[in-house]
């Protein structure tokens, strides 16, 4: 996993949220400390039946950088995400991850390539440990065969003992340490959110993919997430592309935002770029 040496900080109708989030959103450009492209999406039509969910949607996401993915209800957000990280192959077009095709390669191939993800519903092992969730994690990184399992030879000992310590050390970043030994279905909402964070990033991303990581959260929960999102992206040295409804929060974390209505990018740029463009307004809030 990777080895991040400072603590990240961590605390525990689209109508109100575009306005909420015009109003106090930052106009910072990209940063600078972005690195090299990690993912990129070219092109990418995604077709059910005679309905186009996403068509002729391209993104870039590059080392360091946060990137957000907004629109209304049914924009299409979800399913480009599913192509990207291999739910469904798309009907045309490319992704590569740090210059590799990936699109229509099988979900756990794409995963151990480098993108991982989180769910708009919470997807946690629930009859296991928040320890043993994170655990879980690890098991795309390690070697442990069935039979190594089964007979719990020293290599599977050893390799589960540097996963249990891997483990807590990860817990630690995003605090949840304390509550290591606890079932992931205890927890309160915003920690099995941040569970599920932890979880992805035990695989080892090279991209993270959040797909509404504040839903379901208190102000000062969104507050504590902002943080810890800001924090990940240079702790763990990935590239981060996040979909969120709530505009405070991706106005003030996102370098870069793209915007899809109707399954049509209709907008990219910085947050003060899209929080005054006539389409994204139109977009939300009608003519």
């Amino acid at each position: 996993m990777p080895r991040p040496t400072d603590n990240i900080p961590v605390h525990s109708s689209d109508h109100g949220a575009i306005a909420e989030g015009v109003a106090t959103a930052t106009t910072s450009a990209a940063t600078d400390t972005a690195g090299p492209v990690e993912l990129r999406a070219e092109n990418i039509c995604m077709t059910f039946g005679g309905l186009k969910a996403v068509e002729d949607f391209s993104l870039v996401v590059r080392t360091g950088e946060l990137v957000g993915l907004i629109g209304p209800n049914g924009a299409g957000k979800t399913t480009a995400f599913n192509v990207i990280t291999g739910v469904y192959p798309p009907t045309s077009g490319g992704v590569t991850l740090a210059g590799q095709r990936i699109e229509g390669l099988p979900v756990a191939t794409i995963n151990r390539a480098g993108i991982a993800r989180t769910f708009q519903n919470i997807r946690l092992f629930n009859g296991l440990s928040v320890l043993e969730n994170v655990i879980v994690g690890f098991h795309r990184q390690g070697e442990l065969g069935f039979w190594r399992t089964i007979l719990r030879t020293p290599g599977f000992v050893r390799e589960r003992r540097q996963a249990e310590m891997d483990g807590m050390h990860l817990l630690s970043l995003l605090r949840l340490d304390h509550l290591a030994a606890r079932r992931a279905d205890s927890l309160p909402y915003a920690d099995q959110r941040r569970l599920e964070i932890a979880r992805a990033l035990a695989t080892g991303p090279k991209v993270l993919l959040l797909d509404e990581p504040a839903a379901g959260m208190n102000p000062q929960e969104k507050l504590g997430l902002m943080d810890m999102i800001r924090g990940l992206r240079g702790q763990f040295a990935l590239g981060i592309l996040v979909i969120e409804h709530d505009m405070h929060l991706v106005m003030n974390v996102c370098e870069r935002i793209t915007v899809l209505d109707h399954g049509e990018t209709i907008a990219v740029g910085t947050p003060g770029e899209i929080q005054k463009n006539p389409k994204v307004i139109e977009a939300y809030l009608g003519e």
